[in-house]
């Protein structure tokens, strides 16, 4: 699984023109999966999620994690992060998971961390032509792929 992790003051998910999640402060995260994905990447990702400490504390240093500040998730899923560019220049998608992969793993991954946050989290829908905002605050972003746990 990869994931792109914004840091927001606020984003939003719309849908045929009809706004499906909006939040305030929090994470803005897109999610790629692959088929060799799993349960245990989407759980370790989830862990990594919850303690990530790029919230500032009183002193302006990133400290805080997301359950500190009280924040907000919105999740993604996002099939062109899986995108290969090697060859060409029309990117494949060839390592992306077939939706029989793909959508169980989202919604586990999606369950789980409205469980590690403690409250209902938002998302899109997944296959829908989505727009997404945001406003990054920051700008902050940060990258995480479960085969590079190491």
């Amino acid at each position: 699984m990869r994931i792109v992790i914004q840091k927001v003051t606020q984003a939003s998910v719309t849908i045929n023109g009809k706004v499906k999640a909006a939040i305030g402060k929090g994470y803005l995260i897109l999610v790629g999966i692959e088929s060799a994905d799993t349960e245990e990447d989407a759980a370790w990702l989830v862990k990594k999620i919850i303690g990530l400490r790029i919230f500032e504390d009183e002193n302006g240093v990133m400290n805080l994690s997301i359950n500190q500040v009280g924040g907000d998730i919105i999740v993604v899923s996002q099939f062109t992060l899986m995108a290969s560019y090697k060859k060409g220049n029309r990117p494949s998608w060839l390592r992306a998971a077939p939706h029989e992969i793909s959508i169980p793993l989202y919604e586990s991954f999606c369950r789980q961390l409205q469980e590690a946050l403690g409250k209902p989290i938002g998302t899109g829908e997944f296959g829908a032509m989505m727009q997404v905002a945001l406003v990054n605050d920051g700008p902050t972003t940060i990258c995480m792929d479960t085969k590079n746990k190491e």
